[in-house]
């Protein structure tokens, strides 16, 4: 995707927005393929990609607005 620091940018502003909570972002699971020309198995949530980059089924991130601690899970 992009450098890591423009999903850092995005994330430091989102915090300069929101003063205090914890803000989750739950990435998709991969969707069954149900039939066999179905190239579009895993779309990653858009939110979760344009705060994380990350584009992997399974995955959640969470950021203490207070704090400013950010947590990637893979569960």
């Amino acid at each position: 995707m992009f450098d890591s620091k423009v999903y850092t940018n995005r994330r430091e502003r989102l915090m300069s927005l929101l003063n205090d909570g914890v803000a989750l972002f739950m990435g998709n699971n991969e969707s069954p393929m149900n039939y066999r020309d179905n190239t579009y198995h895993f779309r990653q949530d858009s939110s979760f990609l344009y705060f994380f980059g990350l584009d992997q089924p399974v995955l959640a991130g969470v950021i203490d607005l207070e704090s400013g601690e950010e947590i990637r899970k893979c569960s």
